[in-house]
């Protein structure tokens, strides 16, 4: 008995000292669990790439995506192959009727030359350009393209194939339109990803967006410029799916759209003829369905590999704007249908090496930033491509990259510039290997 009494005394006495040296390092046990929990929170800030702080004053201070990683060369590789197959393909369509006009065929080649070395001077602004500092201006980007747009609706200016869409400087013109497709992009990704909680919302979700391209398409159809106004509704379509609205808004937007495409449709005599000439061109050969009849003309005599650079028929006075909208139709014939399908894959590369800059982002507003700029330049490309071999309506939409143009080309190196900006941008899986 006396044995089992000291024995529990003993296990109580060394388990009443255990009890008095844990109390007494207590505070040890908290320092050591606040030295383990602040890397772990600053980890947890790092990985959430994009916070908004507590304002200062009127100014929202905005933490940008970590940008650690190099660029993606192979899409900037891609580009510059697109675009130095654009300057030959430019001066190969464009030398005829430069020469006949401005007697110098080298004309639209020397200017295109010039917008090539100013956009990729824009490309790298924009790509170095601190993410900081492009998730500040989406406003700033919204109402100046606002203005300059309403502008080409004033008397300033020039009035070309009965549309007002360029601004003339003297020097050159600019063309509104297509740096409206950038700010309306990084509006509604500034939108979409800041107000996820409102997004399922009509009023609060997906109002505020529609005013706002609804406002842009208003002035684009008052130009005219159907075309683009069915553009900018478009990229709007693509970013709403993107930014989680409901099904139900898309099925109703989907409705109310078509029902409104079709009535601009039969509401203009113009736009009823191109509609006709898309359906059967050769009702009106030498009229509305007189271009896409000559498109036509180009790639059937193009074959499989063309009858060389530099020996189309077509761009002699046949193909109204070969070296532009229709840049294509000569390529058809040129370089055949190789050549045509090896450029296609060259898009095919480059919206692949896009959207892995896409996938690659974490942060929300940066994923959705990186798919409309995606989506301007496939939605371009593809249009283009259907509008030339007669799967659309005849719309003037440039294909990026290859047709003349400068405010065209500098839009669209401006927005592979920022997706090469995003691309710099750590990963997750990169994160964590640091």
């Amino acid at each position: 008995m006396r044995s089992d009494f000291a024995s529990q005394r003993d296990f109580l006495s060394r388990y009443a000292s255990a009890a008095k040296s844990a109390a007494e390092n207590e505070p040890v046990s908290e320092k050591i669990q606040k030295s383990v929990k602040e890397p772990v929170h600053e980890t947890v800030e790092r990985k959430n790439v994009y916070t908004q702080r507590p304002k200062a004053g009127n100014e929202e201070i905005v933490t940008a995506p970590v940008q650690k990683g190099p660029f993606d060369w192979w899409l900037f590789t891609i580009m510059m192959t697109l675009l130095a197959v654009g300057l030959v393909m430019v001066l190969s369509a464009s030398s005829i009727v430069a020469e006949h006009t401005f007697h110098d065929k080298y004309y639209f080649f020397k200017r295109q030359v010039l917008y090539a070395f100013l956009g990729i001077l824009c490309l790298w602004g924009a790509a170095l350009a601190p993410i900081r500092l492009i998730y500040r201006i989406h406003y700033w980007a919204l109402f100046i393209t606002l203005f300059l747009l309403m502008l080409t609706v004033t008397p300033l200016a020039p009035t070309i194939n009965w549309a007002r869409r360029w601004i003339n400087l003297g020097f050159a013109s600019v063309q509104p339109m297509e740096f409206v497709k950038i700010a309306l992009v990084l509006y509604l990704a500034y939108f979409m990803s800041t107000k996820q909680e409102q997004m399922r919302t009509f009023w609060r979700g997906v109002f505020p967006p529609c005013l706002v391209t609804g406002l842009y398409c208003a002035i684009l159809l008052v130009q005219p410029d159907f075309g683009s106004a069915i553009v900018l509704a478009g990229i709007l379509f693509f970013m709403c799916i993107a930014g989680g609205i409901r099904w139900t808004f898309i099925a109703w937007s989907l409705v109310l759209g078509g029902a409104s495409i079709a009535f601009l449709a039969i509401s203009a005599p113009y736009r009823m003829e191109r509609l006709k000439a898309f359906l059967d061109p050769f009702q009106d050969p030498s009229g509305a369905g007189y271009q896409l009849i000559q498109s036509f003309y180009a790639f059937a005599s193009g074959g499989l590999f063309g009858v060389g650079v530099g020996a189309s028929q077509q761009k002699m006075f046949y193909l109204p704007e070969a070296h532009n909208d229709f840049i294509m139709s000569v390529i058809g014939e040129e370089m055949g249908l190789f050549g045509v399908t090896l450029i296609m894959l060259l898009f095919a590369c480059l919206f692949w090496r896009c959207f892995r800059v896409v996938l690659a982002q974490e942060e929300m507003r940066a994923r959705l930033s990186t798919f409309g700029l995606t989506a301007i330049l496939a939605i371009g490309a593809l249009t283009n491509l259907a509008v030339v071999t007669g799967m659309l309506p005849p719309k003037g939409v440039a294909m990026p990259l290859l047709s003349y143009g400068g405010s065209n080309l500098v839009a669209t190196m401006i927005s592979i510039g920022l997706i090469l900006n995003f691309s710099r941008t750590v990963s997750k899986s990169e994160k964590q290997t640091e």
